[in-house]
C-alpha cells in the first residue's frame, strides 16, 4: 500500500512540476536511525510528529528540523490549546487521516488529508532558512525525499494546508 501511495504522491508532485531528489534506505523509525543513510546530503532533514489536542480533538502535524527540540507544552501554549493538552496521535488516527502508520507521517502525507482535518506546524527555518532542499519521508519510512522549500510551500497550499510557521530555536 505504501508504494501505491508513494506513486500517487510522486504523480501529484510531477503534475505540479515539482522536482524531487530521493534516497532509498532500509525502513527507519527514528531520526537517529535515518541519519547514517543521509550522509552527504545538503539541506534540512525533518522530524515529524502527529499530535492531537486532547480537549478539542484537533489534529496537528509538526514538521521541524531534525536537530530541534519540540517542547509540547510550549507549543500547546503558542497554538492556543493550553499547556499539557497536546498528545501523540495513535496509529489508527494517522492511518485514517494521512494514510500512513508510525514513522511515516510527514508534510507530504497531507496530500491524503482530503478534508484538511490536520493542521501543519512547520519549523520556519525549513522555508526561511538557507536550505536548498528539505527532506521528508514520501509515504514510506524506507525512503527520504528532498524538495525545494518554495516547492514545499506550493505543494502544501495546493493541498489546502496553509502552514503555521513556528520557531523552534
Amino acid at each position: 500500500m505504501a508504494e501505491s501511495l508513494r506513486a500517487e504522491l510522486e504523480k501529484y508532485l510531477d503534475a505540479l512540476n515539482i522536482r524531487t531528489s530521493c534516497v532509498e534506505h532500509p525502513p527507519v523509525f527514528t531520526v537517529e536511525e535515518m541519519m547514517p543513510h543521509l550522509q552527504g546530503l545538503s539541506g534540512a532533514v525533518t522530524k515529524n510528529l502527529e499530535l492531537k489536542d486532547k480537549k478539542k480533538k484537533s489534529l496537528w502535524l509538526v514538521s521541524a528540523r531534525h536537530d530541534r527540540q519540540v517542547n509540547l507544552n510550549h507549543l500547546a501554549k503558542k497554538l492556543g490549546v493550553g499547556s499539557g493538552n497536546l498528545r501523540f496521535s495513535d496509529e489508527a488516527t494517522m492511518l485514517e487521516t494521512l494514510k500512513v502508520g508510525q514513522g511515516c507521517a510527514t508534510a507530504l502525507a497531507l496530500l491524503f488529508d482530503k478534508d484538511q482535518s490536520v493542521r501543519l506546524v512547520l519549523d520556519q527555518d525549513l522555508v526561511q532558512g538557507d536550505h536548498n532542499l528539505v527532506y521528508f519521508h514520501p509515504m514510506t519510512n524506507a525512503a527520504t525525499m528532498g524538495l525545494r522549500p518554495d516547492d514545499l510551500l506550493r505543494f502544501l497550499r495546493e493541498t489546502g494546508h496553509e502552514p503555521v510557521l513556528e520557531s523552534f530555536d
